[in-house]
């Protein structure tokens, strides 16, 4: 069983992944994750971010476990996930360790950009969260003020629409969603609200293929 979860930044896809994983006894990959690890190998290494050959070699040897998943977050590391995951060869370097993941029985929940469109086009579960602009600001805005970090609303809300802009304008796999994918938005709901509306989205499609 594979669920397939796309959706920009601050959707809540992430969470939302994380709790059907569990609902339905799969194992969960954020594959942002992956990109956010190779673009700090990139700052680590003192690498430019647009050095594809240097972010390809990053990408084929990636070893997720030498890396703190605290140092994986925050709004640097995301932006620069989210330069370096627009380079083909990253992604064509990353495709099959995410394949060979979901294929893995029993399945699993896999969540990013190009999950329904690239890695699993025949996933029989395909989601695309979504939210505003101005709400996922609000969220992430939220989480980190609750981190203890001094953050403006206003700088939050433009990276990510910058941020929108390159993954739903880059030249390979860009951020849309399948065109089987449901459209799950989340502006108005809560993350409770969210995965219910998921779980019966997910029942649907199994008795549709059962």
């Amino acid at each position: 069983m594979i669920i397939a979860i796309d959706g920009p930044a601050g959707s809540g896809k992430g969470t939302l992944a994380r709790r059907l994983a569990g609902a339905y006894g799969l194992r969960h990959l954020d594959t942002g994750l992956l990109y956010r690890a190779v673009a700090r190998l990139m700052i680590d290494n003192k690498h430019p971010l647009d050095d594809e050959d240097a972010a390809q070699e990053a990408a084929a040897t990636l070893n997720l476990g030498c890396i703190a998943e605290s140092r994986l977050r925050g709004r640097e590391i995301g932006d620069a996930a989210s330069v370096v995951s627009a380079q083909p060869r990253v992604r064509q370097a990353l495709l099959e360790r995410q394949r060979s993941f979901g294929l893995e029985p029993p399945g699993a929940v896999l969540d990013g950009r190009d999950i329904g469109t690239v890695i699993f086009p025949d996933a029989p579960v395909k989601l695309f969260v979504t939210a505003s602009a101005e709400e996922r600001a609000r969220r992430r805005h939220a989480e980190l003020v609750e981190r203890g970090e001094r953050v403006d609303y206003d700088a939050i809300l433009d990276d990510i629409r910058k941020r929108d802009d390159r993954d739903m304008n880059r030249a390979q796999a860009p951020l849309k969603p399948a065109d089987d994918a449901i459209i799950l938005d989340t502006t108005d709901l809560c993350a409770d609200a969210a995965f219910e509306a998921a779980c019966r989205i997910v029942e649907a499609r199994r008795q549709a293929e059962a």
